[in-house]
């Protein structure tokens, strides 16, 4: 099983992510409910399209866009689309115990 946590919260978790550049991509329907707020903040990668980006609250905490998605990716990253990467600097742990 892959988990991202955040201080022992669980925030998603899968047997099956995609790893791509570093980020274990979570299916969206393996995020916890409610703990993703919309954010305005939108970056441009240029083989992968267009991140919308999500604030996280967990624990009580607001991280401010500490995950991001790629809604409608370029058919390079299709195999994306929809899933949720967390970023690791915020404090998120992400473990993978299927060794």
């Amino acid at each position: 099983m892959i988990t991202a946590s955040y201080h022992g919260t669980i925030l998603a978790q899968s047997e099956v992510t995609i790893y791509l550049e570093g980020n274990h991509y979570f299916p969206r329907e393996s995020v916890a409910p409610a703990i993703l707020r919309k954010s305005w903040v939108r970056t441009l990668c240029y083989w992968k399209g267009i991140a919308r980006y999500y604030h996280v609250a967990a624990e009580e905490q607001h991280l401010a866009n500490a995950a991001w998605s790629y809604p409608l990716p370029s058919p390079l990253a299709w195999r994306i689309r929809d899933m949720v990467a967390f970023a690791p600097q915020h404090g998120i742990r992400i473990n993978d115990d299927r060794a």
